[in-house]
């Protein structure tokens, strides 16, 4: 099944200052958090995971300017390369965004080699956008290194690898807060390299399937850029550097992991469909009970415990939706072209039985964004809907990891932002180059 493998990586050499050199990942980091990381230490990973051009230069040229920066960490000697072949244990203890209970996540980084997702062993379980992918793979071309791990799960119920990945020897502890979150995070980086420790992992994992929690998007690009360096150079071995991509494992089975709902914004659309023409086209589908704004969360989450439930508004009104008693999903127009696996999630009946069905926001507009924001904070997004900052909005509850894992064992897929682990896995606890002339220490 999976091929796992421990990291050779390069990793800041002042491992005393990683809470101001470590960036969250690229994707959730505005253009104001942006400059705050900058600012924070000249070495910040920001500059490598998202770059702006020198000063005069057109944009198209941040990529380039990536490089050199890139370059220039590894000459003065910030950026070193540790040879040992080690697994790092990865943890953030932090108070659950919702509940507020103290919650710690527990993971390693580690490296697996890509395949395929017709393979079977890689399974992703939403789609993505092209947009990231193309910028991604820029970056990829220009610095020739995976600078931002990607997260996967594996099942452990028992908890067999508890005691290598308690075998680790402490590197940093250190605090962090982003934009995206509502608490500090304790991070704790730790050296697995003790060789047995390091076989027990790659054991258990082989015999493992791996899910995709965060990072389709590096994970796609990172297969299409090792496809353009075989084209280049020609076969290469197995453990050539450029067919190995950086991950952050962590066990599904654990009960501190977190997943948070996302929620759209809609825009660009009521012009055509008001909003109690909506309800109407969904009718079939949903029993609308009108609520208090301030009880949308608190209604939303109740409403799931009994099944499909979403929270719709305006700058007016505020409607729970729920499901129709005896709604035939299979037979309507659009959800019943989905898998039986689908039919029944939240998010997949929030796509197509009211962005493309009531909406009319194509599968194709629906990965471009064309009409569609995502949002993280629940209150945050009902604030901007009340300002008039949309059209509709749509909240959501979390997808449990259960209906993640089944929806991808039998190779489907969900809609884009169908999940959201938290917190987000740290850049620049490890960085891993992508050199087909180097190898990676495939063989335990």
């Amino acid at each position: 099944m999976a091929s796992v493998a421990p990291l050779k990586p390069l990793r800041y050499a002042k491992t005393s200052a990683l809470a101001q050199l470590v960036a969250p990942p690229y994707d959730v980091i505005g253009e104001a958090e942006r400059g705050q990381l900058a600012a924070r230490h000249q070495h910040n990973v920001v500059r490598l995971i998202l770059p702006r051009p020198a000063a005069g230069a057109e944009e198209s040229t941040k990529y380039a300017e990536a490089a050199r920066i890139f370059t220039g960490l590894r000459e003065e000697g910030a950026l070193v390369r540790d040879e040992e072949p080690a697994f790092y244990g990865f943890s953030q203890a932090f108070a659950n965004p919702v509940t507020g209970t103290p919650v710690r996540r527990r993971g390693f980084l580690g490296l697996v080699r890509l395949q395929p997702f017709s393979d079977r062993v890689i399974l992703p379980h939403e789609r993505t956008l092209s947009g990231p992918k193309v910028d991604r793979l820029s970056l990829f071309r220009s610095t020739q290194t995976n600078l931002s791990p990607g997260f996967m799960l594996y099942r452990d119920p028992a908890g067999a690898l508890e005691p290598a990945l308690a075998s680790g020897v402490e590197l940093a502890q250190f605090t962090t807060r982003s934009v995206s979150e509502k608490s500090e995070i304790q991070n704790q980086l730790t050296k697995i390299a003790d060789p047995a420790a390091v076989r027990s992992i790659v054991a258990h994992l082989r015999e493992r399937q791996l899910l995709i929690a965060d990072g389709h998007h590096r994970y796609e690009t990172a297969l299409g850029y090792a496809r353009e360096i075989e084209e280049k150079v020609g076969p290469t071995p197995d453990d050539a550097e450029h067919k190995w991509f950086m991950v952050f494992f962590a066990n599904e089975d654990d009960p501190s992991l977190l997943v948070l709902p996302t929620h759209r914004l809609v825009y660009g659309v009521a012009a055509k469909v008001g909003f109690d023409e909506m309800l109407a086209r969904i009718a079939d589908a949903f029993v609308a009970t009108p609520i208090e704004r301030g009880q949308a969360v608190a209604k939303l989450a109740e409403a799931g415990k009994q099944g499909p439930a979403l929270v719709v508004a305006d700058r007016a009104r505020t409607v729970l939706l729920t499901s129709k008693p005896g709604f035939d999903a299979a037979a309507h127009p659009t959800l019943g072209q989905r898998p039986p696996s689908l039919r029944g999630t939240d998010v997949a009946i929030l796509h197509a039985v009211v962005l493309e069905h009531a909406l009319s926001i194509s599968l194709e507009a629906q990965a471009k964004q064309t009409n569609l924001t995502y949002l993280k904070d629940a209150e945050e997004a009902l604030g901007q809907i009340a300002r008039g900052e949309g059209d509709f909005l749509f909240l959501m509850n979390a997808t449990p990891v259960s209906q993640v894992r089944a929806v991808a064992e039998e190779g489907e897929v969900m809609p884009q932002k169908a999940t959201y682990f938290y917190p987000k896995v740290l850049t620049g606890l490890a960085i891993h180059t992508l050199d087909p002339e180097r190898r990676v220490a495939a063989s335990w």
